[in-house]
């Protein structure tokens, strides 16, 4: 097919998860989803910007990924014009699978993709580093590198990576990382609610209170309307800085000497 660029592509790309989107009701939008894909001949990133949004979505409305494609859909991809195809059922059933926390499930199945599939897939790589980031394993950092030298910043999979950190509480430099991550994105995340919530996270465990509450307020600030769960999130995340904060007063002024 002819590809289109620009904004003109981007449009299609966005119908396209519209169109997902509309009939998650049923059980055939992830076949649906991945012939448009097809058609459209999406890249690694399209497919990865299309897939992640309309996972949470299909999870949203109880009709998940996980109810209507099955592990096999992921770790056997098919050659030729099928490549597309299984990539979408991959960064579907992986998506989702993020979205529940579920990291053994996924670095056992992305561990069954043939290395060749994955090489030309940062975006199931990113996946893979959230898994082992998400246990709080080290060397996920590792894998977190190799992804970031080949995908070129691209926003999804730094969110994927972000995601990964935030999990994995007790990561080395976690903090700093999670930072780094956020310069990242577009804007350095200026404008994006659930890139300020992690950043929140961040200068919370880095003990500077006033700058995490402020991303804090910036990310309820910026999230849309009727995204309840993402609100509870950051509203808890607020309550958390307020009481690191008086925790840390009240240390102070205890340590303060008696007046003699």
């Amino acid at each position: 097919m002819t590809r289109t660029f620009g904004s003109e592509r981007t449009k299609v790309m966005a119908r396209a998860a519209s169109i997902a989107i509309e009939t998650v009701a049923g059980t055939q939008w992830p076949v649906r989803l991945a012939e448009a894909l097809r058609d459209l001949d999406a890249t690694w990133q399209e497919s990865a910007a299309v897939c992640a949004d309309v996972a949470w979505q299909a999870r949203a409305a109880g009709n998940s990924a996980l109810v209507l494609l099955a592990p096999g859909d992921v770790t056997d991809p098919c050659p030729g014009p099928g490549t597309v195809v299984s990539r979408t059922y991959r960064h579907l059933y992986l998506s989702t699978l993020r979205y529940d926390f579920r990291c053994h499930s996924i670095e056992s199945l992305v561990n069954q993709v043939p290395l060749s599939v994955l090489n030309a897939d940062p975006y199931s790589w990113a996946l893979y580093a959230f898994a082992r980031l998400g246990q709080s394993r080290s060397d996920g950092l590792a894998v977190m590198e190799r992804v970031l030298a080949t995908a070129a910043d691209h926003p999804k999979t730094v969110h994927v990576l972000l995601h990964g950190v935030w999990l994995g509480g007790l990561l080395p430099g976690r903090a700093d990382a999670l930072l780094a991550l956020v310069d990242r994105l577009p804007d350095g995340g200026d404008g994006d609610p659930i890139a300020q919530f992690r950043k929140a996270s961040a200068l919370r465990a880095l003990g500077r209170y006033h700058h995490a509450h402020a991303a804090v307020e910036r990310a309820l600030e910026f999230l849309p309307p009727g995204h309840l769960a993402v609100h509870t999130d950051l509203v808890r995340e607020h309550a958390l800085i307020t009481a690191a904060y008086n925790l840390t007063q009240l240390a102070h002024q205890r340590r303060k000497p008696d007046p003699q």
